[in-house]
């Protein structure tokens, strides 16, 4: 069977040095903390690569008693949540999603206050520029390690950092319902996800090679979609 001609020999995006990142984001958040004027930390954890990433190099940077991880399943934050949701019986399941994020967030944000921390978010590179996020939600942070790194090259780091394997097996997903995962939502996988965002953002380039065009297409689209996201709040003489 011949290979498809959007196939090439092309070499994967880059991969990271594990070592080397994680000594420099182990550092970046010292600093970060130390200019700021804050010894502790909050931090939101989900079960999932980003967060425990996150929370570990947080640890290494701070020491394990100055960070305090929140694990807010929806069991957990379900009366404020649903309190919300019946001012609109009807509204979907996504609008549900938002209200959960962004409910946990006032917690995180809250405990920070009452613990004078900052609180240290988990988005990556992928999911910003796909604008895979929920606004003043999962993106609202003070700090943000992993911003720069692809959720590829984020594997890498947590597999270097002894993350554990049922974590790194585990299917991405933000847990908005019951079997959602984030690859099932997009229609497309991170991996090829951070190869066309590698070429068009790192690399510069105006054609992706190397991943089915059909793909190339629905990560540009989800791209364009989401790119207000990137300028907000929008004001005067922005136009």
């Amino acid at each position: 069977m011949s290979r498809p001609a959007w196939r090439s020999i092309l070499k994967p995006m880059n991969s990271i040095n594990p070592e080397k990142t994680a000594a420099e984001l182990t550092s970046f958040i010292k600093n970060a903390f130390d200019k700021a004027g804050f010894t502790k930390a909050v931090i939101g954890v989900s079960g999932g690569v980003d967060s425990a990433t996150s929370h570990e190099l947080t640890k290494r940077a701070l020491g394990e008693k100055n960070v305090f991880p929140y694990f807010l399943p929806y069991e957990k934050i379900k009366p404020i949540v649903d309190q919300v949701v019946s001012l609109d019986p009807g509204m979907d399941r996504l609008r549900q999603g938002n209200i959960m994020a962004r409910v946990r967030m006032t917690i995180l944000f809250d405990q920070a206050k009452k613990r004078q921390a900052l609180v240290v978010g988990t988005e990556n590179k992928t999911e910003h520029i796909l604008g895979y996020y929920t606004r003043f939600g999962d993106s609202a942070s003070d700090i943000e390690p992993l911003r720069n790194l692809y959720k590829t090259q984020v594997y890498q780091l947590a597999k270097y950092l002894g993350i554990p394997d049922k974590i790194l097996n585990k299917a991405p997903t933000a847990g908005l319902w019951e079997g959602q995962t984030d690859e099932g939502e997009f229609g497309f996988t991170y991996k090829d996800a951070d190869e066309v965002l590698f070429q068009l953002y790192d690399l510069k380039k105006d054609n992706v090679e190397g991943v089915d065009p059909g793909v190339v297409e629905k990560v540009k689209s989800r791209v364009s979609r989401n790119a207000f996201k990137h300028s907000l709040p929008i004001l005067p003489f922005d136009y």
